[in-house]
């Protein structure tokens, strides 16, 4: 029998992340699952079809490790027309399975044992476990409500002669920020002046409201060769089963990123690499048209929790938006909060508090609003008296 001891304890002391604990009990509870961030529509019928067609009449066998040409030409000029951003597909761009291989390969090739890694708490799960293997070592900044937004005490705190990286998430899950120029401004300065490599996770980019802009830290001066960008089809396309990713970096960084990935999935379906290819060539009609009806489900469930006495903070981004119960003086926690509702009200949310290592923020809860409206009407429904039944 193997020894516990023996076995990696990067990995091995992990706990069950809360997303498959909380989507679990949505299944045993029979609960609406607002929780893990999916859509439970099948995504654009003509990016499946060509993915179909791809599948019965194109090529099935290993296709180029670093991506179909054809993709990752049609990633450089979508970042091309959208932020100006002028790559060049052959050297410049790469395609994973999924944003999650694209961000463990950019950690690896950046980080040695001993590197410090500067992280943003509400940070995503995978971040510091992939860290810590590389034998980096994570430095922490909290972020707290409503703004979550960066200052210069913070990044003064945490960056020094041994910072090797950052960890960037633009826009931010689970807080559903879209950083302003300002924020991304000071963070390239402090990158700049301690020579740091900035690894992005924009995988979001396109999923902004109310005229909020993405902006890619890559397209801020003196960023172009010490950042690399990943983003997700999966995202972009409300199309997350399909796990296509992307980076994008100055040929030095990609080339060891691509070498990780070698080693890691080496390469990804390439139907599902056609078809993204054809979704990323769509007109500006259908990328806008989508933040539309997103915006339209987002205002739907705000205006439905606001209803029931939550407090909503504002979401510029992503499929989240998050309630603040500090001022409802609720005898609970977040994750209390959480695991009463799923139980009690049939509707699963995820604790912003599990997003957090150290000193967490433990009174916001993130609901995902990517759903149909009779699924936000039945949940909104379920949690009329929420809200009222744990007043103190």
């Amino acid at each position: 029998m193997t020894k516990s001891s023996s076995l990696n304890k990067v990995f091995a002391d992990l706990p069950v992340t809360i997303f498959e604990a909380m989507s679990q009990a949505a299944r045993d509870n029979a609960a609406i699952n607002l929780g893990q961030g999916f859509p439970d529509d099948p995504g654009p019928e003509d990016i499946r079809r060509a993915a179909a067609d791809a599948s019965l009449n194109g090529y099935n066998q290993y296709p180029s490790m670093m991506g179909l040409p054809e993709l990752r030409q049609a990633i450089a000029t979508h970042y091309g027309h959208w932020h100006g951003l002028k790559l060049d597909p052959m050297s410049e761009v790469m395609v994973t399975s999924g944003g999650t291989e694209a961000l463990t390969s950019a950690i690896l090739a950046v980080v040695q044992p001993g590197d410090e890694v500067v992280c943003f708490q509400p940070v995503y799960d995978s971040y510091l476990p992939i860290i810590r293997q590389a034998g980096g070592i994570p430095r922490l900044v909290r972020l707290e409500p409503p703004h979550w937004r960066l200052n210069e005490d913070m990044l003064k705190s945490v960056f020094n002669s041994k910072t090797k990286a950052v960890l960037f998430n633009n826009p931010l899950n689970p807080s559903a920020v879209v950083y302003p120029r300002d924020d991304l401004e000071l963070l390239a300065r402090y990158c700049q002046e301690f020579d740091v490599i900035a690894i992005c996770d924009e995988v979001w980019e396109h999923v902004t409201f109310d005229q909020h802009k993405h902006i890619p830290l890559i397209t801020i001066p003196g960023m172009r060769e010490r950042t690399i960008k990943v983003g997700s089809a999966g995202k972009i396309f409300s199309l997350t089963g399909w796990k296509i990713g992307f980076v994008c970096a100055a040929p030095p960084l990609l080339r060891v990123a691509a070498k990780v990935h070698q080693f890691l999935t080496f390469t990804t379906a390439p139907n599902l690499q056609a078809a993204v290819a054809y979704g990323l060539g769509k007109s500006d009609d259908y990328f806008l048209s989508m933040r539309n009806d997103l915006t339209r489900s987002r205002d739907r469930l705000t205006r439905g929790l606001e209803s029931l006495g939550f407090p909503v903070l504002k979401s510029q981004g992503t499929y989240f938006l998050t309630v603040d119960l500090s001022p409802l003086g609720l005898n609970e926690s977040d994750t209390e909060f959480c695991w009463r509702i799923v139980r009690d009200y049939k509707v699963a949310a995820i604790p912003v508090s599990a997003f957090y290592e150290q000193d967490p923020v433990t009174s916001v809860v993130r609901f995902c609003f990517a759903k149909k409206d009779e699924t936000l009407d039945t949940a909104l429904e379920r949690l009329s008296d929420a809200v009222r039944g744990r007043k103190r």
